[in-house]
């Protein structure tokens, strides 16, 4: 009543705009004209809210995938539940944006990215130029070394997924550097205590290999122990569970175990990939001469990693993997980790050691091409030594200390980049391996290094470092010889 009362007033109000017609029309046909006006403006107004209504009740099931104007990608969350894309759902070009995540994005993406300028005393970095320069590599250089994005998603409240791409040595041409899934998997929370895990899983071998980071590290380089014999970042495909208990009062139980695809010790001819060079670097599943990365043979690999912290600032960890490596025979390789973490105060103790055992790796598998009978001993193959036979056993650790401080006088004098949230980091770690255990006679496996290192964090999540390395025992990859060395490193890192 109060519409027709207000569009009547409307339609009264126009006419004295129309001259010609007020001047020849009597009160009742100027009556029957506003009826008639007023009855025309109300059904235009029905039509025009009966349309709005449609298009507000269809907002919640939004158009069909596929169908109507492109979207503003990643704009804004534009409905309240994300629209099902299946083979039935029409459309041309547009199907390309008709994705779940376009009009309900979920996905967050983050990285970290490193620089590093080093310099040593002997020609260790290689070039590329074996012939003309005679197997000489340079003395120092720059490397941008890892390039690393991720991308973390909550599809529900119960089911997550995580990735990671690295990217090595970026700047090179297509083929000649190295770009990686470390990890990509799902995850279906079902309690704190037991939750699935499935994909590209990082291998629970210590504690390094599962927080490998470079803003995280306080220090450039990786220690050995974790690179050689456990080799990081090392991961693999497959499933498995993780999980949580708290026993007693202050303390904390975390597993994790998993079944997966398991090692690559064997070149296609059946050359051993576990090295007194390289240790079991190149045995993981990611460098394997297999080009889909399939399994070698029907052997899958168990690993597991089991850390108790009795109280804030201790935690203690025992971890092992064990899967057959050889595409012909029965060799398995089996490593065995211990780690630990005391703080105390601005105190750290930081360490981890390892063995490894790749069982029946100095002698010949069956079905090889490289000359040698099943069974017999392996000479001048995968040992800097030419009479020499692979390894079967190695074993290192690694202990570092860092002790995190910041001068009150430099807080004082520049607050905004001494202040709170920035610190000083001084540290100091002792590396040892022993790549060839059976080989004890010439100690050719024997690598050795301390490092002194200070670094600053203007935030937690940025780094600046500079180290320097005393190197008693260890390897020029340009000469195949083992020297003694020593470098300084300088380098950059930040999470974003």
């Amino acid at each position: 009543m109060k519409m027709r009362s207000l569009l009547g007033a409307l339609v009264l109000f126009s006419l004295p705009a129309m001259p010609v017609w007020a001047e020849n029309l009597t009160p009742e046909e100027i009556k029957k004209l506003v009826d008639e006006a007023v009855e025309k403006r109300l059904q235009e107004h029905e039509r025009r809210e009966g349309t709005m209504e449609r298009r507000e009740g269809s907002a919640a099931p939004a158009a069909e995938p596929g169908i109507g104007s492109l979207p503003e990608v990643g704009r804004e969350r534009r409905a309240d539940q994300p629209q099902p894309l299946s083979f039935g759902s029409s459309g041309s070009g547009r199907l390309v944006y008709a994705k779940p995540f376009v009009s309900f994005p979920k996905a967050i993406v983050g990285g970290y990215f490193d620089i590093q300028y080093r310099t040593h005393r002997k020609p260790v970095l290689e070039t590329g130029y074996e012939d003309i320069r005679n197997n000489q590599g340079t003395t120092n250089g720059f490397d941008q070394q890892r390039f690393v994005p991720f991308i973390y998603a909550d599809i529900t409240e119960h089911v997550k997924f995580a990735s990671e791409l690295e990217i090595e040595h970026g700047i090179r041409a297509a083929g000649d550097f190295e770009i990686s899934l470390e990890f990509a998997h799902i995850d279906y929370l079902i309690d704190e205590k037991v939750n699935v895990r499935g994909g590209i899983i990082l291998i629970p071998l210590g504690k390094f290999n599962l927080l490998h980071d470079s803003p995280l590290n306080d220090l450039t380089d990786r220690p050995i122990v974790s690179r050689l014999i456990i080799p990081s970042t090392m991961s693999e495909t497959g499933v498995g569970l993780y999980g949580t208990f708290y026993p007693g009062r202050t303390g904390k139980l975390d597993y994790e175990v998993y079944v997966t695809t398991g090692p690559c010790g064997y070149n296609s001819d059946g050359s051993p990939r576990v090295t007194e060079e390289n240790g079991t670097k190149n045995s993981r599943q990611r460098k394997c001469a297999s080009d889909d990365g399939f399994d070698i043979n029907n052997g899958k690999a168990v690993s597991g990693r089991l850390a108790f912290s009795p109280m804030l600032g201790i935690e203690v960890a025992g971890s092992g993997y064990y899967g057959n490596q050889s595409p012909s025979s029965y060799n398995p390789l089996s490593i065995f980790a211990i780690d630990w973490t005391l703080q105390k105060g601005p105190f750290e103790l930081i360490g981890e050691a390892a063995w490894a055992h790749a069982r029946g790796n100095s002698r010949a598998i069956p079905g090889n091409t490289i000359g040698f009978s099943p069974g017999s001993l392996l000479t001048g193959i995968g040992t800097l030594n030419p009479l020499g036979v692979p390894p079967e056993r190695m074993q290192g650790f690694y202990i570092q200390g860092n002790y995190h401080f910041m001068p009150s006088f430099l807080t004082k004098l520049s607050p905004k980049r001494f202040g709170e949230g920035s610190t000083f980091t001084a540290v100091v770690r002792y590396d040892r391996v022993n790549l060839n255990l059976d080989n004890k006679a010439e100690n050719a496996g024997e690598l050795e290094q301390i490092s002194f290192g200070l670094n600053y964090r203007p935030v937690e999540d940025a780094v600046l470092k500079m180290s320097y390395q005393y190197m008693p025992k260890s390897f020029n990859p340009n000469d195949g010889q083992r020297i003694h060395d020593s470098a300084f490193v300088v380098s950059a890192a930040t999470y974003f």
